[in-house]
């Protein structure tokens, strides 16, 4: 192998460039001015201790909603919903707007101490009944739509099971339904975890700690690798300000109360107990096959969080005789905010509930 042949003047002009760029992308990142949490108009309908209902208003050309059918997101409780509605030109709320739906988003806020022995029980029967409660009163009706994105489909799949006689429709995005798939590395971390000890020691699970290891699943490309390419991103304001939305987001991790950490990591992750219908819930056992309405599973081909094995697990568990799957070729963060996925998955989904 002959040696690299790297001149002094040129690897000091390499230098001397890379150290200009570098300097100008600082103050460009220094100066990219506020970064929003959600870009779409909003208006608050209901409040419950941390948890805030919202209704989002139709954006032009669509003046009215095409189908009068109300949307309820229910999001995850890690991390934050904005993910949603991250900018204008990637906003999986604003483009289900576009698709003539009626979108209504529960956004969970950030538990504190007073929240450490809230339960699975109170999230599924308590907020988001009565959220559904709030929504189908202000419609005027009996049933609406449900759509569930990653923990927040494991809840609406709970959810429904339970109040079936309340929803129309349920979707399902990136969603695991069989927790101990082979390829679910979360899974394998998790499954000799003392979650006793972790939480009667935190009381709430740090959200600083959840997001450490979720980036710990892809270190490469989730650390270092991003801020190498962040390079050739700070030469446009724009490019800085998306990039600034994306680590706002990241790093925006509210805490877990600690008793609803508890029984999630515990039947969900070390019993799987969703996929062998024993998830228990202040008393009530959760049955898939109590499902009845059609169902919409979206995954990610690519998802490093809920393997596709995870999601598909759903297809033949719920007694519904309309089961439709679709595969985004993507992964879990690229289902919400890629151009890809704008073009696809709320068309996709408008289109299915307006043929329902």
């Amino acid at each position: 192998m002959s040696p690299i042949d790297i001149k002094p003047e040129k690897l000091a002009e390499e230098v001397a460039d890379y150290s200009h760029k570098l300097q100008a992308g600082v103050e460009r990142l220094f100066n990219v001015g506020e970064v929003e949490s959600g870009v779409s108009p909003r208006e608050v309908i209901y409040q419950e201790d941390k948890l805030t209902l919202y209704r989002y208003l139709p954006v032009p050309p669509v003046e009215e909603p095409v189908n009068k059918a109300p949307l309820l997101i229910v999001y995850a409780l890690v991390n934050r919903p904005y993910m949603t509605d991250i900018q204008e030109d990637r906003s999986t709320i604003k483009s289900l707007l576009a698709a003539g739906q009626t979108v209504y988003l529960i956004d969970w806020g950030y538990p504190d101490s007073t929240d450490r022995l809230l339960t699975l029980d109170d999230y599924v029967n308590g907020y988001i009944d009565r959220c559904v409660d709030q929504v189908c009163q202000r419609h005027g009706v009996d049933r609406l739509n449900l759509l569930g994105i990653c923990q927040g489909g494991a809840l609406s799949l709970c959810y429904t099971a339970l109040h079936q006689d309340k929803i129309r429709n349920l979707i399902t995005m990136v969603t695991p339904v069989d927790f101990q798939t082979p390829d679910n590395m979360l899974s394998a971390w998790v499954q000799h975890l003392d979650v006793d000890l972790l939480v009667d020691a935190q009381g709430n699970i740090p959200g600083e700690f959840l997001n450490w290891t979720f980036l710990a699943l892809k270190p490469f490309s989730l650390g270092g690798q991003k801020y190498v390419h962040l390079l050739d991103s700070l030469d446009d304001d724009e490019r800085a300000k998306n990039f600034m939305r994306m680590e706002k987001w990241i790093f925006d991790s509210p805490d877990q109360a600690g008793e609803t950490f508890r029984q999630f990591i515990k039947q969900f992750y070390q019993q799987n107990a969703l996929i062998n219908d024993a998830v228990d819930l202040g008393g009530q056992r959760v049955r898939l096959k109590q499902i009845t309405c059609p169902v919409l599973n979206i995954y990610g081909e690519q998802d490093h969080l809920v393997p596709p094995a995870a999601s598909k697990a759903l297809k033949g568990r719920t007694a519904t005789r309309d089961y439709t799957e679709v595969a985004f070729p993507g992964g879990h963060i690229g289902v919400y905010v890629s151009g890809k996925a704008q073009a696809l998955i709320p068309p996709t989904i408008g289109d299915w509930l307006d043929q329902r």
